[in-house]
């Protein structure tokens, strides 16, 4: 039996605790290293100033194991850094699942889109959407693609998909160790920035860079030994250093730009090499990841590591922000030099690969969201997906953002190009069933379990018409807008099948004109052998039925007992005959008895 997920995240919590614990005296420890170390540093030269051949390979000596254990240091940190992301995943994770709280993820306000087929109106984004329930990406670009994959309104592979998403769910260590890392780019430009930098840079740094430094470095070496050796005297090496320091010094502005522009690219790389080589050692078996990981493969050695190569070579750059290491490397071993032309040869051999790379990492910070999603909720079916046109039918189907202990499910079936009138009282439940169906049809495309305990599904893209607005800074009326809002669906039907969800069209005329109107229209959508529902206040709508056999009436109920407003939320075969609206008046005392 497979662990429950509030298990395994308690587990998870508790294991990355004691492990931030041990790490914490670690970094105490290489702490204080550090520090005795700086002090010989001092004693040195404090105590063989007069003395230079031997204070100077001290000094070196002793600054190498400085510059180790600074390294180290940072190592250990990062370590530290990425468990205590783990810490944080796990108890995200447990207070979402324990205390129902996911307000504290982002909402995605940002991707919400005014003319798409369906984002307002199924509150896909924003304050308690599913997007903020579904999100656990750690990369602005991963969250923009996680928007992407759920407004695409695409149909194709959805079998793919579900295998990738199971695969994913299985993966729930790896996952979450995918994320932490990810959790540690702290971006200050963003990839997309990255990439156009490296597609448009020209090379400032010269071919015999290729060779100069070392050759340079060697004759460097010479000139210490010599001097240590008494061959040539403190004026000689003074003046070979001097001419180390021009020769650097000549390209020191271009270098400095260099410098600064991968500075900001560095946490990126950093963290980008190690989340190509998370994917390249995991083994897949769904056609999506094993596609997605042979997209990052490269002819000479694996990705990450080249990556990897450049991320060291921004590294060893850096260094020269260290002052008085700086000034000693140029001096002797033309450091900037040497560096700036191997970040320049990496830029001209690999910019073409590096938009696949960033591509991929991204990708799977978007589809874990999905793999979490399916893994926390253990007890949704996946959709047995139908070659034919055959509707759908889902037993026990339910909104998943709705408390699983007072949520009312509904069996759902349709036909292919059958359209349910839906009609009901206030507040009974028809518009959490309109985006409750939605959001299956969404949920089922890409991929995803949905809240249901079986479901039969034709795939269909969806469009819908629920929340319209008017706009005073378009001066349009409501009604205006509406009409609008049925015109992009009647053009939208034409070319592609589409499943249509309305919620009480043509609410901004009189009655005699609505139902008219209303009736056309339904008339127009089944003639175009669309699959849909529209939800109404408008009983004569529900006698279409009887002219037009692809067209069922359904209603939601609500009782009136011992002077209370009772609703048992299930969807019923006929026409709702109950209205509310007067005795919700009278019980609120805002009209009289």
């Amino acid at each position: 039996m497979s662990i429950k997920p509030e298990e395994f995240y308690s587990a998870q919590k508790a294991d990355y605790s004691k492990s931030h614990q041990q790490l914490s005296r670690k970094l105490i420890f290489s702490s204080t290293s550090r520090l005795l170390v700086f002090f010989a540093i001092c004693f040195a030269v404090y105590f063989f100033f007069g003395n230079a051949k031997i204070m100077i390979p001290l000094v070196i000596a002793l600054i190498a194991i400085f510059i180790f254990l600074i390294s180290r240091h940072t190592d250990l940190k990062k370590e530290r850094e990425k468990i205590k992301a783990l810490i944080e995943l796990n108890e995200k994770e447990l207070k979402i699942i324990r205390k129902k709280d996911f307000s504290f993820l982002p909402d995605g306000k940002e991707f919400d889109k005014e003319h798409h087929e369906f984002s307002r109106d199924i509150d896909l984004f924003g304050k308690k959407s599913f997007f903020q329930y579904l999100n656990r990406t750690a990369l602005s670009e991963g969250k923009a693609r996680l928007a992407r994959i759920l407004l695409a309104n695409r149909t194709v592979d959805i079998v793919q998909k579900q295998e990738a998403v199971k695969e994913l769910a299985s993966k729930a260590t790896w996952r979450q160790n995918y994320t932490a890392t990810a959790n540690l780019v702290k971006t200050e430009t963003s990839s997309a920035s990255i990439l156009n930098w490296i597609r448009t840079y020209k090379n400032f740094v010269p071919s015999m860079a290729k060779w100069f430094p070392s050759l340079f470095s060697l004759l460097s070496i010479g000139v210490i030994l010599a001097y240590y050796f008494e061959a040539i005297g403190a004026s000689q090496l003074l003046l070979w250093f001097v001419i180390g320091l021009s020769i650097t010094g000549y390209y020191f502005k271009r270098v400095n730009d260099l410098s600064e522009k991968v500075g900001k690219a560095q946490d990126t790389f950093q963290q980008y090499h190690q989340l190509l080589s998370a994917i390249e050692s995991e083994n897949f078996d769904s056609h999506l990841m094993k596609e997605l990981r042979e997209s990052i493969k490269s002819e000479s050695k694996k990705a990450s590591l080249i990556l990897k190569d450049f991320s060291r070579a921004i590294d060893a750059l850096d260094q020269r922000n260290n002052f008085l290491f700086g000034v000693i490397a140029n001096a002797f071993f033309l450091w900037d030099l040497r560096h700036a032309y191997r970040i320049e040869r990496w830029i001209e051999h690999h910019h073409t690969a590096v938009e696949h790379w960033f591509d991929a990492v991204e990708r799977v910070d978007a589809y874990n969201s999905l793999g979490n999603f399916s893994f926390n909720h253990p007890g949704y079916t996946f959709p047995e997906i139908l070659e034919e046109k055959q509707g759908i039918e889902a037993k026990d189907l339910g909104h998943p953002l709705l408390d699983a202990g007072k949520r009312i499910d509904n069996d759902f079936k349709i036909g292919s190009e059958q359209f349910f009138i839906i009609t009901g009282a206030n507040m009974a439940g028809k518009s959490t069933f309109l985006r409750t169906v939605a959001l299956q049809i969404l949920m089922s495309n890409i991929g995803l379990p949905i809240c249901a305990t079986s479901c039969r599904y034709s795939p269909i893209k969806l469009i819908t018409s629920m929340r319209t607005s008017d706009s005073l800074g378009d001066d349009e009326s409501y009604f205006f807008s509406e009409l609008k809002r049925l015109k992009y669906i009647v053009d939208k039907i034409q070319t592609e099948n589409y499943f249509i969800i309305l919620d009480e069209i043509l609410k901004g005329t009189n009655s005699t004109d609505k139902a008219i109107g209303s009736r056309k229209f339904v008339q127009r959508l089944v003639g175009s052998s669309s699959t849909g529902i529209i939800a109404t206040h408008d009983l004569s709508l529900c006698e279409i039925s009887e002219e037009l056999k692809q067209v069922q009436n359904f209603y939601f109920d609500a009782e009136i007992i011992n002077d209370e407003l009772n609703f048992d939320y299930h969807l019923k075969d006929g026409i709702c005959r109950n209205m509310n609206a007067s005795f919700l008046l009278r019980k609120m005392k805002i009209v009289e008895e």
